[in-house]
């Protein structure tokens, strides 16, 4: 039950993030998904930075709220990456 519990976080820290960043993000539900899993790991990787709680690399899965600004972060960094097409 905790994988399925996971999932469902990492879906709703996903959908989340996908409705927080203005825009268009053309992705799936399975991708969705995939980012807000990543958002808990870069969510726990910012946790342990700020709070002070272990190494930079220490990777742990942070909660809904973590998630969330972690796919946010995911989102604005895939953003910036990106290439502009000036019409």
């Amino acid at each position: 039950m905790s994988l399925i519990g996971f999932l469902l976080v990492g879906l709703i820290a996903g959908l989340i993030a996908r409705f927080l960043m203005p825009g268009a993000q053309p992705m799936g539900i399975l991708a969705t998904m995939g980012l807000g899993l990543v958002g808990a790991f870069i969510g726990g990787m910012l946790s342990s930075v700020i709070g002070g709680h272990g190494a930079f690399f220490e990777l742990r899965p942070a909660g809904i709220i973590g998630s969330t600004i972690g796919a946010f972060v995911l989102l604005l960094a895939v953003g910036w990456s990106r290439p502009r097409v000036l019409h």
